[in-house]
């Protein structure tokens, strides 16, 4: 398999757009503010992919612990330069994770490998990322 990706990115109307991957799945992205935003924005799809990344990984990691993953939740807040580009100075990501049998330090040390080792969007981006994390009982 290449190491290449392509996405097409399709005008629909002004503020609307579509990008559409090799193999014809479809993400839909806006412009809009308030009561007329249907879905998320460049910028937020790439804090939703730092998050996902992220995830991905981490909850794999833990499966390969045999914890108990029972829910599992990321919270990505961006904070972005005044200038433009309005480029993402800083990234925190927050990660939660409900289990009946994980502890803190498993679940920080797997959090780092996976945002500071393994995750390709995170290393794809010049912002500053940090992040924390806790475990809740079911």
């Amino acid at each position: 398999m290449s190491n290449k990706r392509t996405v097409k990115v399709n005008m629909l109307a002004d503020h609307e757009y579509e990008a559409v991957n090799a193999f014809g799945n479809k993400v839909s992205i806006d412009m809009y503010d308030g009561e007329e935003k249907n879905y998320q924005s460049p910028m937020e799809l790439l804090l939703s992919a730092l998050g996902s990344c992220a995830a991905v990984d981490a909850v794999s990691m833990m499966k390969k612990k045999r914890k108990d993953v029972a829910d599992f939740t990321i919270d990505v807040e961006g904070e972005r330069n005044d200038g433009i580009p309005a480029f993402f100075k800083t990234v925190h990501l927050h990660f939660t994770l409900v289990s009946s049998d994980a502890n803190e330090e498993e679940l920080a040390k797997v959090i780092k490998l996976s945002v500071e080792k393994y995750c390709s969007v995170a290393s794809s981006l010049k912002s500053e990322i940090t992040f924390s994390s806790e475990v809740k009982r079911p």
